[in-house]
């Protein structure tokens, strides 16, 4: 038996750094890269994004220079690493800015293509980072991440960048626990009439799992049943939409449109579906207004206003171009994992979703 320890460490530890290696996983069928084709830039913000998180790994296994494995996850597209982004809290690697250095300029490509992708990983199990991860997650439950270190950072780089070169020149990326600190960047940026293209993997949304439920009806009868709540508790603590503010900063962000891409068997993210069909579906019976009010918070962000404890919910957003991707995934790993986002051949199916103010 502890012949064979050594043995299978060893095996796992390949199967990483394959999973690492951009020649094992990355999307080399990207051999041109058409900017204007909208799987190709999927691809490539995908790739950005797990680039942050092999950062992370060769930080924590000591790969440097020839041994190191995130560069070529960003060479390959012609862009370089322009600087890391470091959790004080574990001295971890959690995003890293990225600059486009193209061999050739082509001017068809002007205002298509980024200058910086600035990408955030999610989480990791490796020791030395898990701990902190976990923590961000958990307070992604409790709508505290706004407060964590990292969501700071993030948003300090974003800034300094959209000041530096203009928000169309600045691209978000993000899987799992880094999407939802992209995605509260761009809400925030947004705000100030900064709208960033932003392309967001499996981002968690928090809410009883309705989308697993296999009966339509149920399905419906429970969000309906949802929306009317919440939309009672709203008008109850912050009064009608009459006597709101006109400059709501839910509806401020109608503008802008972040790229969701979730899977229906991922139950961390599924619920970006439910969310937005019933919203149409609401307009459609002709109650809109009970579904304007619903949309734009959570049951657990009222209650924590209720009893005077600052939150931000990050889920709820106007307006998305959301991806589903409609491809079997046998695991809840394979329906999460960001490794879906970089291949070619998958069964998608796409929506805009347009706040109407």
């Amino acid at each position: 038996m502890s012949f064979q320890e050594p043995k299978l460490k060893q095996n796992k530890s390949e199967k990483l750094d394959k999973k690492n290696s951009f020649d094992y996983s990355g999307p080399l069928h990207l051999t041109v890269v058409d900017w204007q084709n909208a799987h190709h830039r999927r691809s490539i913000a995908a790739s950005l994004v797990s680039a942050s998180y092999i950062l992370e790994h060769d930080r924590q296994e000591n790969r440097q220079g020839c041994e190191a494995l995130a560069p070529q996850w960003w060479e390959f597209f012609n862009f370089q690493l322009l600087y890391p982004l470091i959790d004080s809290n574990d001295f971890s690697i959690f995003g890293a800015v990225f600059e486009y250095k193209p061999v050739a300029f082509n001017k068809y490509q002007t205002g298509i293509v980024p200058r910086y992708i600035i990408a955030f990983r999610g989480t990791t199990i490796k020791k030395q980072s898990v701990s902190q991860d976990l923590w961000l997650d958990l307070n992604i439950i409790k709508h505290g991440l706004h407060q964590s270190t990292r969501y700071i950072v993030a948003m300090q780089a974003v800034q300094n960048m959209v000041s530096a070169v203009g928000a169309s020149n600045v691209w978000l990326a993000g899987h799992s626990l880094g999407s939802s600190i992209a995605m509260l960047v761009g809400k925030n940026m947004a705000k100030t009439g900064n709208y960033l293209e932003s392309y967001l993997f499996n981002t968690p949304f928090i809410a009883a799992p309705i989308e697993k439920i296999q009966s339509e009806k149920v399905k419906r009868g429970a969000r309906f049943a949802g929306s009317l709540v919440k939309a009672g508790l709203t008008v109850a603590m912050k009064g009608s939409k009459e006597n709101r503010s006109p400059d709501d900063s839910f509806t401020a962000l109608a503008t802008w449109v972040p790229k969701l891409f979730v899977n229906p068997s991922d139950h961390i993210c599924c619920e970006y579906i439910g969310y937005f069909e019933h919203r149409d579906r609401m307009e459609y019976l002709g109650v809109s207004g009970i579904e304007r009010l619903a949309t734009q918070t959570s049951v657990t962000g009222l209650l924590k206003s209720a009893i005077g404890r600052e939150s931000e919910v990050i889920h709820v957003v106007p307006s998305a171009y959301m991806t589903i991707n409609r491809s079997p995934s046998p695991t809840f790993m394979e329906a999460h994992g960001l490794q879906q986002w970089l291949k070619n051949d998958l069964n998608l199916q796409s929506k805009v979703y347009q706040y109407r103010l």
